[in-house]
């Protein structure tokens, strides 16, 4: 089957995009092949006078590049990989510039126009498609994107995305959407000059856009002679600032850990100074090094391949059909359950809000409200989106309330007893058939499940803070847990757009058994006298969006310390953490309790952090010799990395693809890196098992390495590929 096909029709030529089998078209080297050829076509065709490119899916355009392209191209010449991928990509060059030259001379006659019509999403190549196109209609569809996400996975565009979004916009306005990979709805689109029209019917204005297109209209700005780089060229006075800014920016936002942002940049400033044609050789020579990156792979197979594998339903169990929310009991109003609920009523489910008092449940819908407020002020909702979530979600103090309901989360306070008792409480009120979910951070699953008696019915749901913003869920099979049960959490996570990984009940299953030791070695290195500015760099340089001390303060001291003390009362003689509750309960006694009592690790002015709180020093004196920047980095790395692969051999991780999704999305694990068994590749395993053991015999056993990690350094083998 053809991914393109050709009609004609008084004159004009549509070409439709339609992929076999994918909801939304994706594009390949043999789909642009066929395109090229209906293109060839349509130009020498005397009886056609223009073409429109189209989708023939209704609602999107494309979706991006297929992937397995890109692999496809590194594999095609094993002993040279780097001509194999710019040779390629060079191919897509030439095929777009065929169509943006569309037959014309090098005096610009001769040439057929071709307009884009886009019925809806438009991402990656389908956009830097539309770029080469002459003109760029859109339907006014609110919830269509438009944009060039690539940044995100560790790319950029490179089929001339770069080059030309920047000879339309300028250094300056391309900025947003090639370093921050900005996503706008057609509207805004158009009023940034991403495209050119907004129509009804976008196909039947393209063709006719196409039918009365004057010759001046087909040739490109900087195909003109005397073509000069909107806001300047990198020697021009104005353009000068704009890409020293640019320069500045990108390494203080990435800290130097993200090579394809840094490779954008020389590519949009290499190319700034040539001529278009030799500025898109320049982007293919960037690309194809950014492709050779191992951060590049890592970053794609991650937060591209297996965190769609998830949210298609990797890991479901198999036979159980699917499994929709009618009707979701909330318990608990706070702000993990007044979130739950909020994003639950946007995905359209109807909700019951319970909390002990009317003042506390009306409080959590609130939220709800205040969240949709602030959507309208930004214009991604609209007055009756934000009455029909309202609608849908009723605040009360009755569990009759929540009769009907099939699904019920808990999001109580993290005490035993009081889960319990709501627990009980509320499956009085609802069927047997109900599957029953605790939303906890620490306590096992399995027994929280004795409160209920239908186990098989009961799953773990670990939400991230805040709910409406953070894409992780851990889905949590205690002892007892039925695949039903499962597979409901599972297809719930999805409708409400989240990303979920299934683990294994264990004390802090997969994230928090993570993050936790990260917390802990960064106040672990406090209290030893080292530079409080420098755990927190080293760390940021590292690749991690918080430093350890500043992530203890959002999240609050107060809450570490009843971890703390619950961990301690479980664990007994086990329990090795001492020495960072001194540091805790020190900051406790001094009444600096985090962000939200105006003062932890930080200062705070109007709820501001203003910096380190000049008071640690006098508190845990620094100490004469400070360690290497590396040093601090690879304690406060190897503490989760390792904590991780010990996740693995316990079986609270099905597998490393969890692993790694689980640890970029929840607790932002370098996401330059893949995530902790992406990095351990990447270093090598002899190299990691004997990193790590030289830091426990420095630091202690928390860093003793693995089995898993030692049998792989023995026998060369990988957590990815052999």
């Amino acid at each position: 089957m053809s991914d393109f096909s050709a009609s004609t029709e008084g004159g004009v030529c549509t070409i439709a995009w339609d992929t076999p089998g994918k909801s939304m078209n994706v594009m390949s080297l043999e789909a642009l092949s066929e395109l090229d050829a209906l293109v060839g076509a349509a130009l020498e065709d005397a009886g056609i006078r223009g073409i429109v490119i189209t989708s023939a899916k209704p609602g999107s355009f494309a979706g991006g590049m297929d992937l397995k392209t890109l692999a496809a191209m590194r594999e095609a010449t094993r002993d040279d990989p780097a001509r194999s991928i710019f040779e390629g990509i060079m191919g897509l060059h030439a095929g777009l510039r065929r169509i943006e030259r569309a037959g014309m001379d090098a005096a610009h006659k001769g040439g057929k126009p071709i307009a884009c019509a886009l019925p809806g999403t438009t991402l990656g190549i389908g956009y830097e498609l539309a770029l080469a196109c002459h003109r760029i209609f859109a339907a006014p569809n609110p919830e269509a994107k438009i944009g060039l996400p690539e940044i995100k996975v560790g790319l950029f565009p490179g089929a001339g995305g770069s080059t030309r979004l920047v000879r339309r916009l300028g250094a300056m306005g391309a900025a947003p959407y090639l370093l921050e990979g900005q996503l706008l709805s057609p509207e805004k689109a158009r009023s940034a000059g991403l495209i050119d029209e907004i129509a009804e019917d976008p196909l039947e204005a393209a063709r006719a856009w196409v039918l009365q297109a004057a010759p001046e209209d087909l040739v490109k700005p900087w195909d003109r002679e005397g073509f000069k780089l909107p806001g300047g060229g990198p020697y021009h006075p104005a353009g000068f600032m704009t890409f020293l800014g640019a320069s500045a920016m990108v390494n203080g936002k990435t800290k130097g850990v993200y090579p394809a942002a840094k490779a954008l940049l020389s590519a949009v400033y290499e190319g700034a100074q040539v001529p278009f044609d030799t500025a898109l050789r320049i982007e293919a020579r960037w690309f194809t090094h950014i492709m050779l990156d191992p951060s590049s792979s890592a970053m794609i197979r991650t937060l591209f391949v297996g965190k769609e594998a998830l949210e298609k339903g990797a890991g479901r169990p198999e036979g159980v059909p699917p499994q929709s929310v009618k009707k979701l009991g909330v318990l608990g109003a706070g702000m993990m359950g007044a979130g739950i609920a909020l994003v639950a009523a946007q995905a359209g489910v109807p909700v019951v809000l319970i909390d002990r008092t009317q003042e506390a449940a009306d409080k959590g819908r609130a939220h709800a409200e205040a969240y949709l407020d602030e959507g309208m002020r930004r214009g991604k909702t609209s007055p009756e989106q934000k009455q029909a979530v309202l609608d849908r979600l009723t605040a009360s103090t009755e569990f009759d309330a929540l009769a009907g309901c099939d699904m019920i989360i808990e999001a109580v306070f993290e005490d035993p007893e009081v889960k319990a008792e709501v627990t009980r409480k509320a499956l009085r009120h609802v069927p047997e058939s109900c599957i029953f979910a605790t939303n906890t951070s620490s306590l096992p699953v399995s027994k929280l499940a004795e409160a209920s008696l239908m186990p098989e019915n009961f799953v773990g749901l670990h939400f991230f803070s805040p709910v409406e913003k953070m894409l992780l869920v851990e889905v949590i099979k205690g002892a007892r847990t039925g695949p039903r049960a499962v597979a409901k959490a599972l297809d719930f996570a999805r409708l409400i757009r989240k990303t979920p990984i299934v683990v294994n009940d264990a004390r802090f299953f997969y994230a928090n058994r993570c993050i936790i030791p990260y917390l802990n070695e960064g106040m672990r290195l406090l209290r030893e006298g080292v530079a409080p500015a420098l755990i927190e760099n080293a760390a940021k340089l590292a690749g991690m969006p918080l430093g350890p001390l500043q992530l203890v303060d959002e999240t609050s001291i107060e809450l570490g310390l009843k971890i703390a003390r619950a961990s301690r009362a479980a664990m007994g003689d086990a329990y090795r953490d001492a020495d960072v509750d001194e540091v805790l309960e020190r900051m406790a006694e001094l009444g600096r309790l985090g962000r939200k009592a105006g003062a932890g690790f930080y200062s705070y002015e109007g709820g501001r952090r203003r910096g380190l709180w000049e008071g640690l020093a006098e508190t845990w004196p620094q100490a004469e010799t400070q360690p290497e920047v590396l040093e601090v980095q690879h304690r406060l790395l190897f503490v989760q990395a390792l904590e991780a692969v010990r996740a693995l051999e316990r079986h609270v991780l099905p597998g490393v693809r969890e692993g790694d999704v689980g640890a970029v999305l929840g607790w932002g694990f370098a996401p330059w890196s893949g995530g902790p068994f992406s990095w351990l590749d990447m270093l090598g395993a002899p190299y990691a098992a004997e990193r790590a053991t030289e830091l426990a015999e420095r630091h202690g056993r928390r860093f003793a390495c693995p089995e898993t990690l030692t049998e792989m350094a023995r026998t060369g083998r990988r957590f990815y590929g052999p």
